[in-house]
């Protein structure tokens, strides 16, 4: 009995490996004006700064690489600062491009999902308790311009997000 029941599964193997190994097409659709390097500036709290960014497909395409680095230039008694970020883009099991990642040289690690919203790319951080939420639009407003806000919200009214720097970025490549 166990010899039949080995057998049967040997022959049903490369099936199974076949429907549940097969690879989803990623749906890339939202993201094909915004890969490229981008250059910009913007304001928020920690003042006027310059920045720059890039998008790019990584993995044989299976993710975007977003890199960023921003200028926040000494004033007002502030200190300079030096802004580096790292953010993996990733599909989920659909296909679908939903799921995000992000790092930075603050020590800061965020999770988002991701909602695509007329010519915006949302990004959502998710609900922890006690700390505060995180959203991270891009909305394109032509194919070589990009309006960049980064929102916070207080882990007492966590849907009611504050803008904390917003700009304006080019493409140049």
């Amino acid at each position: 009995m166990k010899i039949k029941i080995f057998l049967i599964l040997i022959l049903l193997l490369p099936g199974l490996q076949q429907v549940f190994g097969q690879q989803i097409a990623t749906k890339w659709d939202h993201w094909n004006n915004l890969v490229g390097n981008w250059e910009g500036e913007g304001n928020g709290q920690p003042g006027k700064g310059l920045g720059s960014f890039s998008i790019q497909p990584d993995l044989n395409k299976h993710i975007l690489l977003r890199k960023g680095h921003t200028e926040f230039p000494a004033a007002n008694g502030q200190a300079a600062i030096s802004h580096d970020d790292l953010m993996v883009i990733y599909p989920d099991y659909t296909g679908l491009v939903s799921k995000a990642i992000y790092f930075d040289n603050e020590g800061h690690t965020i999770n988002y999902t991701i909602a695509y919203i007329d010519n915006s790319i949302v990004f959502t951080s998710e609900t922890i308790p006690n700390m505060p939420g995180f959203r991270l639009s891009y909305e394109l407003l032509d194919k070589e311009t990009v309006n960049i806000k980064f929102a916070m919200s207080s882990p007492q009214k966590p849907d009611e997000y504050k803008t904390y720097v917003e700009g304006i970025s080019k493409k140049v490549k």
